[in-house]
């Protein structure tokens, strides 16, 4: 049986691990296999990655004497103190890795700093180590960014683009444009209807769609399945999409024969299933015809649904379950503006010595 999506990036991501780990010493391959029970391979491949940018940095700046990452002992670690993580995170301001330059700001320093954090917890509760000195590193102070989202008029222009395939730009271009008008349509649209991820959407198969229930089955983060209801627009959308995709892969041509060999349900002109980086482009040249000043991404088409249903419904905790938030305090965090904007309007909701005019 041919592995599905998910199954294949999960193999994928686990060999990734292994080859980061065969460059860094021992004890991080032990950390790993620690952790595995309780994390998904792209949250184990985050964690050596920056675990190797750390070391990266220790082997250059502290712990010279050595010439190799794998040679670093854990008595070596041992050593380190808050200062040393806090130089650390200073240094990833703007730092040089493999010839190339990198900067992080808060929020990738907190997400780095946590990896930390987790990679020295494992060792310390192992008794690998006799502290765990991150515990003394304060986090970064982040500032929340304002949500980036589409208004209503916005989303209307977006989609009349796409339908119409009339993208500005090249001839070439253009032409592009005409052909896939109608899966871009449906990509935009079960966006901008559903709230799913970008990794969610691109790994769907013709199997998980039922357009008489109107719902899709999705394969949310950490493997787990999902059932998502959508409205007769989107349903719309993506039948008008479907009878293409149907009528090409009965052609006899390279494209159809290609088509007839997936089970992907959004695909390339190639008949292969269509990439994230290839949906973040579509995105992209289309919010940028229509609302150049925004940088709208696929998660931007997220957070647009995620007002919507928020300013629609007023429950954070149906939000929270659509959109596939283990913690509704995520939810909060990321609707916090509208929530303000809620309560606003709330104010004049309950009268007081008004009411006995009613009566």
């Amino acid at each position: 049986m041919k592995a599905g999506y998910f199954d294949e990036r999960n193999e994928k991501t686990i060999e990734k691990i292994r080859a980061v780990c065969k460059t860094l010493p021992p004890y991080v391959a032990e950390f790993v296999v620690g952790v595995q029970m309780r994390t998904s391979a792209l949250t184990r491949l985050g964690y050596v990655s920056d675990i190797k940018t750390f070391l990266e940095y220790l082997l250059a700046e502290k712990f010279t004497q050595y010439t190799d990452m794998r040679a670093i002992p854990l008595s070596a670690l041992e050593t380190l103190e808050a200062y040393d993580f806090e130089l650390y995170l200073d240094y990833l301001s703007a730092y040089t890795r493999n010839g190339k330059k990198y900067r992080c700001g808060a929020h990738s320093k907190e997400r780095k700093l946590a990896g930390l954090r987790t990679f020295f917890k494992h060792l310390y509760k192992r008794d690998r180590i006799a502290a765990n000195v991150t515990e003394k590193v304060d986090m970064p102070k982040v500032h929340d960014k304002p949500i980036l989202y589409l208004e209503v008029n916005e989303i209307a222009d977006l989609l009349d683009m796409a339908e119409s395939g009339a993208l500005p730009g090249s001839e070439r271009r253009q032409r592009y444009a005409q052909k896939t008008r109608l899966r871009d349509l449906a990509i935009l649209t079960l966006f901008l209807g559903t709230g799913v991820r970008i990794s969610e959407l691109v790994g769907l198969d013709t199997g998980d769609l039922d357009l008489k229930a109107n719902a899709v089955n999705i394969t949310r983060k950490g493997g787990n399945k999902s059932v998502v209801y959508f409205s007769d627009e989107v349903r719309a959308a993506l039948k008008g999409y479907l009878a293409f995709r149907d009528g090409e892969q009965t052609a006899d041509t390279p494209l159809g024969r290609a088509i007839a060999e997936t089970s992907a349900l959004f695909i390339s002109l190639k008949g292969n299933r269509i990439s994230v980086r290839a949906v973040e482009l579509l995105v992209k040249k289309y919010a940028a015809a229509v609302t150049p000043l925004k940088k709208i991404t696929p998660h931007k088409l997220r957070s647009t649904y995620g007002t919507t249903l928020y300013r629609e419904t007023q429950d954070i905790y149906v939000v929270a379950d659509v959109l596939g938030h283990n913690d509704v305090n995520t939810t909060k965090k990321h609707y916090a503006a509208v929530s303000d904007e809620i309560r606003r309007g709330a104010a004049n909701a309950v009268r007081l010595r008004d009411k006995r005019d009613e009566k």
